[in-house]
């Protein structure tokens, strides 16, 4: 049997949670309780929780059920970057059950050493004996771009028909410290990758690229913020906008929050109409074709 880790980056529970989570997130820094509060009041407006624990564990479902639709040979488990189940739990839960070879990948489609690389570090720290392959990213993996185009095309509807055509796409992902453009890192550019394989989908139709989410810190962060963007829209007199984040394929506070609370309410003062994607999830098209890839590097590591 071989092991399939899949990864996310956690988020707690309840609101009791927030606290220790966010000072795992912070690598224990010392804190304010204004921050503290901030980030507690977020989750509260959402629901008081983050769903990314049950939404990855369907994800982790479902690939292994492509995985396994000609017999059983793959075994998925969830690990969790900052929150239970931690990677290194997830990986010791996989030595007990007596898995001696898995492929991780990690629920988020484009690689930065500070984010990916992040995570292949807590496996690493766990000092497992498992021997493990590594998907790094899958940011032009047909499945996904596909999937993401039909998002587009579905979310598209809900504007008036006589609009649709010139409604500008407004693609996101992530924002991260502008430091990581001192070493090269590639996450720019597969971003920048993923919107034109989906753009050649979609073919002609005005859009943009931006950044979200950038956390509350002095340093500078990737820009522009989607934010700046809906707001030159708006200026130059569009009153009809999607967003399509790419850096993300389930809802979480990134999506729950800064999109379906922040960017609203700056869309009604606006006047404009904010629409979204729905997320890509456990759409059939993704699923299979990351099956497809973690199959291959279950093949390229002679498992198969």
């Amino acid at each position: 049997m071989i092991g399939l880790l899949v990864m996310a980056y956690g988020g707690p529970n309840n609101l009791d949670e927030v606290e220790p989570y966010l000072m795992d997130v912070r690598g224990y820094r010392p804190t304010s309780q204004e921050i503290i509060q901030e980030v507690r009041e977020r989750y509260r407006k959402i629901g008081g929780h983050s769903p990314i624990l049950e939404q990855t564990r369907a994800q982790a479902d479902a690939l292994e059920s492509a995985l396994n639709s000609n017999g059983n040979q793959f075994k998925a488990y969830v690990g969790m970057r900052h929150w239970h189940p931690f990677i290194k739990d997830a990986l010791a839960n996989m030595q007990a059950e007596g898995i001696e070879k898995a492929v991780g990948v990690v629920m988020a489609p484009h690689y930065s050493r500070m984010s990916i690389g992040a995570y292949y570090n807590k496996v690493e720290e766990a000092n497992s004996p498992i021997s493990f392959s590594r998907i790094e990213n899958w940011h032009l993996q047909t499945g996904y771009i596909h999937a993401l185009a039909n998002r587009v095309r579905d979310a598209l509807k809900r504007f008036p028909e006589e609009v649709r055509t010139e409604v500008p796409v407004i693609f996101t992902a992530h924002s991260l410290p502008e430091k990581i453009l001192e070493w090269n890192d590639p996450y720019p550019t597969q971003l920048r990758e993923t919107v034109a394989a989906v753009m050649e989908q979609l073919g002609s139709h005005p859009h943009e690229f931006a950044f979200q989410s950038a956390a509350i810190s002095t340093i500078p962060w990737l820009g522009p913020d989607a934010g700046e963007v809906i707001e030159r829209l708006v200026s130059e007199g569009k009153k009809h906008i999607l967003l399509c984040p790419i850096g993300f394929v389930c809802e979480h506070v990134e999506i729950l929050y800064d999109i379906d609370i922040v960017y609203q309410k700056l869309a009604k003062s606006l006047g404009v109409q904010l629409e979204r994607i729905e997320m890509v999830h456990t759409a059939p098209q993704m699923v299979a074709g990351l099956a497809e890839l973690i199959r291959k590097t279950a093949k390229d590591s002679n498992w198969l």
